[in-house]
């Protein structure tokens, strides 16, 4: 009859088997502590753990259902642990990795208190850190682990292997493979439990004490657990000795006990459930280290930002570099190429920044304006670059669709890119939304040929001024406001290029809009029957409303169909009309001008008021003169031209309509102007410009799906 031979640990000696069910680990601590008593000396254990880890992978049992690391994997272990002074560390450090492979097989062997042999081990580790201590334990389990399994893989191709095989009957027992495969498969489990956590603790050690202190609560928590942590990797090494140096020797009278592979799959169970628990205190560890790295960053780059420098290169670098090992950070967005920041040396620099939701109208626009720029490559406002930089939600999952809607606006773009949005600095997001109020709208931040930011957003007075406003500096923003006054040319010459031609040919012109089919209809008649009547030279053109949907749309083809007037070709350029006048609005307000003392921001206003209406609206302009009005009021005007027609001679068409609208204004009105928002540029007070009262403030959100 077989005999089972059970190594010492699973005899079930009460004593024993009370420690490993019901031990108080508070009283473990205390004894664990009192063997603890470091003098100082130090050493990179990490070289070590690449060795045993090496041993452990190359040892993995090569029965059917285990997986093995391949040989390029185990190649680059090698590469780790082979590092300068790695010899001269091991020669230190051998005798006591022996000394503790002596204490596991002596007392492993001979039966004997687990709980005595882990605290053995510590006196022999007194004088180490605590992660050098599970590190020297696990390399002596780790020699004997490798020495049992070179002789099991060599016996069968190697005659010294075989020989000592034999001695140690491992023969016997590696013929049953497929019973003794449940009992590899937990001590695999748990080797591996006891690795990871080994580097959960090596990783603890490792945290920079620039940013981390043992005082802090974070770190606190952490090392409160690292000795209990080390206690229970050095118990499970003292049990998975116990359970190779019970193979030895036993051939066929080895029985396998299920007691046994419990223990093993508890102490795994125990040290997972200790590894987790650090792993999120560790997380927390982390999050505060890149808290304070992230704050370090941001105000270096606001320091940077702040300095003078004699190009553009430092400041480049720092906003578009990520890592020092990125050095072709740009995407030359049409041939896909990558490229250095150096194609950017002593150039203004317009950086795009803007998330993923860029409309198509602005991508458009400025495609067209950056490429009316190049036609002239010796013109001065063709001296500039632009970079987008795409800035995403980072708390959200970085998807497959995202990234097809990346690459899609990387297409439609003629200028440079970063690379990719994970290539941004969290820094850099950061100053862009704390220093250039970015939220999400697309913002044009220039910079000069020596870094300087010389406008936060050049968005506005690229769409107000097109490549004219190049340097596209605060400066150059302001001298061009100086230079206007509100006229024809201001409101609409860029929109169509039909507009300069009636502007020099001395036509009146008017623009109109709204959605009202039955308003477009009675207005254009009128309008026209009163400049036949006038004898004038008149050509009018439909601008619709600021949001161009499908009402619009129609209204655009009654009018083509039924040729009322002129019409926008592209409902593109409808969207551009509103969008400058928003722009002017914003621009205004970067110099803190208000309504009641501004004339050109009360006709801003005056315009968004009707566009904010759900009325009809028209302004007739021609050179320096100009008279506006809505619905009902302008329609009366025109029927009652009469009245004012022998004005006309003397004062000229337009202003003779003027002076009766003044005249004649309705007794109420009610006008709602819808402002553009944005971060920090909505004033406290804004008058009517009909009556110059104070506006009630209401807030609208809205969503227009029309």
């Amino acid at each position: 009859m077989a005999t089972s031979i059970v190594p010492y640990r699973m005899q079930p000696a009460g004593r024993e088997r009370h420690m490993f069910a019901t031990s108080d680990d508070n009283a473990m601590l205390r004894q664990v502590q009192a063997t603890h008593a470091p003098d100082g000396r130090e050493f990179n254990v990490k070289p070590l753990l690449y060795i045993i880890e090496d041993i452990f992978q190359r040892a993995a049992p090569s029965f059917p259902g285990f997986i093995q690391e391949t040989q390029a994997q185990l190649d680059v272990l090698d590469d780790k642990a082979f590092q300068s002074g790695f010899f001269d560390m091991l020669d230190l450090l051998s005798s006591t990795i022996n000394r503790i492979s002596c204490e596991i097989s002596c007392k492993c062997s001979g039966g004997g208190d687990a709980h005595a042999t882990t605290l053995g081990i510590f006196n022999i580790v007194t004088s180490y850190s605590w992660d050098s201590k599970v590190v020297l334990a696990l390399a002596a389990f780790a020699l004997n682990y490798g020495e049992f399994w070179v002789v099991a893989q060599l016996f069968p191709v190697n005659p010294l292997a075989k020989s000592v095989a034999l001695l140690k009957q491992l023969p016997e027992i590696l013929e049953r493979a497929d019973t003794m495969k449940p009992r590899f498969e937990t001590l695999s489990n748990l080797i591996t439990a006891m690795l990871d956590l080994t580097k959960c603790i090596v990783e603890v050690k490792e945290l920079p004490s620039d940013y981390i202190t043992p005082d802090t609560p974070e770190m606190a928590a952490v090392t409160a657990h690292i000795p209990t942590a080390v206690y229970w990797i050095i118990r499970s090494i003292v049990a998975c000795a116990g359970q190779i140096l019970g193979l030895i020797g036993m051939g066929h009278e080895y029985i396998i006990s299920t007691t046994e592979t419990w223990e093993l799959s508890s102490l795994a169970h125990k040290i997972n459930s200790i590894y987790n628990h650090l792993l999120q205190q560790l997380k927390l560890c982390h999050q505060l280290i890149e808290e304070k790295r992230q704050i370090e960053s941001y105000q270096a780059l606001v320091r940077l930002m702040e300095t003078i420098h004699i190009d553009n290169m430092k400041v480049l670098n720092r906003l578009l570099i990520h890592t020092k090992d990125d050095q072709l950070p740009l995407v030359e967005c049409p041939t896909k190429r990558k490229v250095s920041i150096d194609v950017l040396r002593r150039k203004s620099v317009l950086l795009l920044v803007s998330d993923l939701d860029v409309s198509n109208e602005e991508l458009f626009l400025l495609e067209q304006m950056y490429r009316e720029s190049r036609q002239l490559s010796s013109r001065t406002e063709s001296q500039y670059e632009v970079v987008w930089l795409p800035i995403v939600d980072r708390s959200t999952p970085w998807t497959e669709a995202k990234e097809h809607k990346f690459e899609a606006l990387q297409y439609m773009m003629p200028w440079f890119s970063v690379h990719h949005p994970s290539a941004i600095d969290p820094a850099v997001i950061r100053y862009a939304k704390e220093k250039w109020d970015f939220r999400k709208k697309p913002i044009l931040v220039v910079l000069d040929p020596q870094g300087r930011v010389v406008n936060q957003n050049a968005l506005h007075m690229m769409w107000i001024w097109g490549s004219v406003a190049f340097p596209f500096s605060v400066a150059r923003e302001e001298a061009l406001w100086k230079e206007e006054t509100w006229r024809i040319d201001l409101l609409a010459d860029s929109v169509d290029p039909v507009i300069p031609t009636w502007i020099m040919e001395q036509k009146h012109i008017c623009l109109y809009g709204g959605e009202d089919l039955e308003w477009i209809r009675k207005f254009t008649a009128l309008m026209g029957a009163v400049a036949r009547a006038a004898g004038i030279a008149l050509e009018m053109l439909y601008v619709g409303k600021s949001n161009p949907k499908e009402k619009v749309r129609r209204s655009i083809s009654t009018i083509t169909v039924e040729k009322l007037s002129h019409t926008l070709p592209d409902p593109t350029l409808i969207w551009f009309f509103w969008v400058r006048l928003e722009s002017m609005w914003h621009s205004k307000m970067k110099f803190g001008r208000k309504v009641q003392q501004d004339p050109i921001m009360q006709e801003i206003v005056t315009m968004l008021s009707f566009d904010g209406s759900d009325q009809g609206w028209a302004v007739i302009s021609r050179g320096p003169h100009m008279a506006k009005a809505k619905d009902e009021t302008i329609l009366k005007c025109l029927t009652e031209y009469t009245t004012w027609e022998p004005n006309v001679p003397e004062k000229s068409f337009v202003v003779a309509m003027n002076d009766y609208l003044n005249e004649n204004r309705p007794p109420h009105h009610c006008n709602r102007l819808i402002l553009p928002g944005e971060a920090g540029r909505i004033p406290e007070k804004v008058v009517c410009a009909e009556c110059g009262r104070r506006m009630e403030e209401f807030i609208m959100y809205r969503c227009c799906t029309d």
